[in-house]
């Protein structure tokens, strides 16, 4: 088995866990506290859950960007509700943490995500230029900024906090590119001194750390994207652009 058939397997695993294992158990767990009370009305949630993940599952299986918020509203929902339905029993002690108890099922499920995302992820390989997947890395440095390549075309994502009357809202302002616009992608190494100007306006400040860096030049923008498998992804959406060219010439 090649490492890229090893790394998808395993991450496959895993998001079939996250997105369907964890609401079949709530669904049993639920069942079995419902058995105690005679009221299987509760069942309806798990049930949904598991619903919700079935199709998100189909749509999101090949993009890791999406597990880890996956795996923290299976989590969070599962144990919150699963303890707060312990009410029900002689002992329902449970019941009273269960915000606490959903929290913590949250930390794990993201862990959960997290753990498959590095399996497919970490280290970078060329190979992963041939999955299927939509492929992320974060920004060294820049931990708002997420460079995403799929099958036709590459983008960057800034993650955005705005303030308004209702708190802190948390947006994502995307800049893509079709791979055909792309015009050159060169890996280097930065010295942690330059000043790096990008395109459009951030809210975050960008900033120069000593490392590899990838150079990506598409529309007549250029974008410096500081990053330690900046050689490796340089091959990856070298090699996604001579597919789509090649696609299309043929």
């Amino acid at each position: 088995m090649s490492s890229l058939e090893a790394r998808h397997r395993q991450a496959q695993l895993v998001v079939t866990i996250v997105y369907l294992g964890i609401p079949l158990v709530f669904l049993g767990l639920t069942l079995w506290i419902s058995a105690e009370a005679d009221n299987w009305q509760a069942a309806l949630i798990p049930l949904a859950l598991l619903a919700a993940g079935w199709w998100r599952r189909g749509k999101s299986r090949f993009k890791p960007a999406n597990w880890r918020w996956a795996g923290l509203t299976m989590g969070g929902v599962t144990a919150m509700f699963t303890s707060f339905y312990t009410i029900v029993l002689d002992s329902a002690s449970l019941a009273l943490w269960f915000l606490p108890i959903g929290v913590g099922g949250a930390i794990i499920g993201a862990a959960l995500a997290g753990y498959g995302f590095r399996q497919l992820m970490s280290p970078a390989i060329p190979e992963l230029a041939e999955s299927p997947y939509e492929l992320s890395f974060r920004m060294r440095g820049l931990t708002r900024l997420r460079l995403s390549i799929g099958a036709d075309q590459v983008a960057l994502h800034e993650l955005m906090v705005a303030q308004s009357a209702e708190g802190g809202q948390t947006t994502e302002r995307d800049k893509r590119y079709p791979l055909t616009a792309v015009t050159g992608v060169h890996a280097v190494e930065l010295s942690g001194h330059e000043r790096l100007k990008y395109p459009v306006p951030m809210k975050l400040a960008p900033a120069s750390s000593p490392g590899p860096a990838l150079i990506l030049q598409a529309q007549g923008e250029d974008w410096v994207l500081p990053h330690d498998d900046a050689p490796v992804i340089t091959e990856i959406l070298n090699r996604r652009i001579a597919t789509v060219r090649s696609g299309k010439s043929s």
